[in-house]
């Protein structure tokens, strides 16, 4: 069995333990948010930035309940994390799945192997979503608004937490006419000190 469809798999019976939540309140308890936030701050890039603080706020708190449902079930993360690459596929299979009940790709990696992309065809958070665009009348600040930006911040929080410092950006967005919506993950650094600040300070 290859070590994507193992992680598949990990991801859907970790997944199954998982208390469900409304997918579409869910999705219209996200919306409110990022809509708060575009009244609060009007500057999409400071919405974006905010998005990613409150996405890593709580990517830092995933990791403890990831790592102690996946030991209850017997998946030991140490033995599956042994490069970038593998810990690309327990982000995008084991970690979208567990939390969203969607699998993610990976893919793209760069000739370093220090960066990589997640494909995700569906995106919960944008369901009944529709971004205005030019033939709606839609500024032109409204269009750098990267609705999803808290998937960024979960990505960089729970990476922090086990000693991987990256960068994530949205690159490809299905609300802006994309055909699937992809992130991208650049590892800057491996850290030496365990925990990050945020985790340590709250």
């Amino acid at each position: 069995m290859s070590s994507k469809s193992s992680a598949a798999q990990s991801g859907q019976a970790l997944w199954t333990k998982m208390p469900k939540a409304n997918a579409e309140l869910f999705a219209l308890t996200y919306g409110s948010l990022v809509t708060e936030l575009v009244r609060d701050y009007e500057d999409p890039i400071e919405v974006n930035a905010q998005l990613d603080r409150i996405g890593h706020s709580i990517g830092v708190r995933c990791v403890d309940e990831f790592l102690s449902k996946a030991d209850v079930a017997g998946m030991g993360m140490t033995t599956q994390c042994q490069s970038l690459r593998d810990t690309a596929e327990v982000v995008a299979k084991m970690g979208f799945k567990m939390f969203l009940g969607v699998q993610a790709e990976v893919g793209g990696f760069s000739q370093d192997q220090k960066s990589f992309s997640i494909y995700l065809q569906d995106n919960p958070l944008s369901t009944f979503v529709e971004l205005p665009g030019d033939e709606q009348g839609g500024s032109d600040d409204l269009r750098r608004l990267k609705y999803s930006n808290v998937y960024c911040g979960v990505i960089r929080g729970a990476l922090e937490q086990v000693n991987l410092k990256v960068e994530c950006n949205i690159v490809r967005d299905t609300l802006k006419g994309d055909d699937l919506n992809e992130i991208r993950v650049e590892l800057k650094e491996v850290l030496t000190d365990g925990a990050g600040d945020d985790y340590k300070e709250e």
